[in-house]
């Protein structure tokens, strides 16, 4: 299939390109970005005027639910839910069941999500047996399977003598190790701490159990010399001691869910179980800190966090429901809310769903890390087109993700995809 993508605005935020021009496609590739070759014969055009034509968004941190969870989500409706929302790759945790800490379950589930010729999915490793924090699982073996990182999903490790020896065997062979840094001990209550917490009588998780978590990984990294990416950073305090680590030579990298990005713990409300997430939802201070350090580039990319939850575990109490939202279909659009309302550039916007992300998988994407989450000739053909000025309504019934829970349920959000392209294949066109 030879495609012709027409009369768009053509945002690559890795180039710097920003001008409307023509996008050409072949045999899975781009063979043209502004100047299509002169004996190019599409078989089909795609009039984009009016809208903005993107690379493919990528997405560090997305559950599928399967294998084991699928009354929760299900591969072919979770990746029509990226389809969707323009996301062409995708970075799943370790955390499904059985946990992917044997090559064998690694190459099944890409085996899955190949056949479905949609989104790219990276997996995670578990970086021990069965999240057990205990014995550290083949990552040599892992990594030939397909695994671009490894980490430990929700599970938060006991051990730091594990941990260190997890970043010494990742430091050898050049891995990423993937946390999220929250002490096993101060993080088990259910909303942030503070006065609303307190009021609401709901135990809280207190900003020290990511900080303490941060000291700890910081430590270890200095006699390591490993490479860490940090998952869903969500207080002022985290930023800051991120800023220090990265200006001390440290390997780390991070990111920040929609959720906190855009919500504080007021949007609880009174017992809102939608707005049960994790990492809890913090104060205001907490979200300006955390928008601030994903414009200045502290915080290198934004994540949908997309986790589907099923009916019967969310519409329970605030304290006893399951932890999670669907996000995918909603990350672009909530990058375009963050751009328009906050005055960030838009480039800037587009590239912390796109280039930044691919920038933290670095190596890791192997052939594909040259244009993953980029326009460039001779790269993958993952395209996204989306018209800026159409508005969307987030309701239950119109989302393709089996899991229908959202805090941002109801809100009028920016920007609607027209059409997704992965590897030159039109995988989601709007009716």
């Amino acid at each position: 299939m030879k495609i012709l993508i027409q009369n768009g605005r053509v945002i690559d935020p890795a180039s710097g390109l920003d001008k409307v021009c023509d996008v050409a496609l072949a045999a899975g590739r781009i063979v043209g970005v502004g100047r299509v070759p002169p004996d190019f014969a599409p078989n089909r055009r795609i009039d984009a005027v009016g809208c903005l034509v993107l690379p493919g968004l990528v997405d560090l941190a997305a559950r599928l639910r399967e294998p084991g969870h699928e009354h929760e989500g299900m591969l072919e409706s979770e990746m029509a839910a990226a389809m969707a929302g323009g996301v062409t790759s995708l970075v799943c945790p370790p955390d499904t069941d059985p946990v992917l800490d044997e090559p064998g379950l690694v190459g099944m589930l890409k085996f899955r999500a190949e056949k479905l010729h949609q989104a790219r999915l990276f997996p995670l490793g578990a970086l021990t047996r069965g999240l057990a924090g205990e014995v550290l699982t083949e990552m040599a073996e892992l990594t030939e399977s397909g695994c671009v990182g490894f980490g430990q999903a929700e599970v938060a490790l006991a051990s730091t003598q594990v941990l260190q020896r997890a970043l010494q065997y990742a430091a050898t062979y050049g891995y990423t190790v993937w946390l999220r840094p929250q002490d096993l001990h101060l993080g088990k209550g259910v909303a942030a701490s503070g006065p609303l917490a307190t009021r609401l009588g709901l135990s809280g998780i207190p900003v020290a159990a990511e900080t303490i978590a941060l000291h700890t990984i910081f430590e270890l990294l200095k006699s390591t010399g490993a490479r860490v990416h940090l998952c869903r950073l969500s207080s002022a305090a985290g930023v800051e001691l991120v800023r220090q680590a990265r200006a001390q030579g440290l390997k780390v990298s991070c990111d920040v869910s929609i959720n906190s990005l855009h919500l504080t713990d007021t949007d609880i409300g009174f017992f809102d179980s939608r707005a049960r997430l994790s990492p809890p939802l913090r104060q205001q201070r907490d979200r300006e800190a955390l928008q601030a350090a994903l414009l200045d580039g502290t915080i290198d990319a934004l994540v949908s966090d997309h986790n589907p939850v099923d009916e019967d575990a969310k519409t329970l109490p605030f304290a006893e429901a399951e932890s999670g939202a669907t996000g995918l279909e909603l990350l672009l659009s909530l990058a375009l809310k963050w751009s328009r309302d906050g005055g960030v550039p838009l480039a800037r916007a587009l590239a912390v769903v796109t280039s930044e992300p691919a920038r933290v998988l670095g190596n890791a994407l192997g052939t594909l890390q040259a244009s993953v989450g980029q326009l460039v000739e001779g790269g993958v053909g993952d395209v996204c087109i989306v018209d800026p000025q159409a508005a969307w309504t987030v309701r239950a019934d119109a989302l393709r993700s089996q899991g229908k829970h959202t805090p941002f349920g109801g809100y009028e959000l920016p920007g609607r995809v027209r059409c997704t392209v992965v590897g030159g294949h039109v995988a989601f066109e709007q009716g």
